[in-house]
């Protein structure tokens, strides 16, 4: 088994195309296609997570997908984040969530990182 780094996007192609052509093979984790499906697989992400990133969503977002998928409206979130009015204020952007906030809503399920964002760049 060769296996080289991933330095640029024909290597990660070709790569790709090898990890496809492994994965419609099955091998099982034990067998050397097995061990170069894996390996090739953590250079894939690697190289994935270095060049096409994917950020977490906006917690507004995250909050909104958690209640389409769960079937909650405004009134289920009022035990989370408080009075109809202030749900409203939260999901239309005009007030910030508050950590006791967060902490309420990560017994829904939805991830910490969603609910925290990005930080904000420094300023110069």
């Amino acid at each position: 088994m060769e296996v080289r780094a991933i330095r640029n996007e024909a290597t990660y192609r070709a790569t790709l195309a090898q990890v496809s052509a492994l994965i419609d093979l099955d091998p099982a984790p034990e067998t050397p296609e097995g061990e170069q499906l894996e390996v090739l697989g953590t250079l894939v992400q690697a190289y994935e997570a270095r060049h096409y990133p994917i950020a977490p969503p906006d917690p507004i977002e995250a909050i909104r997908f958690h209640m389409d998928n769960a079937g909650l409206d405004v009134g289920d979130l009022v035990p989370y984040i408080g009075p109809r009015h202030r749900v409203y204020e939260v999901l239309n952007g005009t007030r910030p969530l508050t950590l006791h906030m967060i902490r309420r809503l990560l017994t829904l399920g939805i991830p910490a990182s969603s609910l925290v964002g990005q930080p904000e760049p420094a300023a110069a």
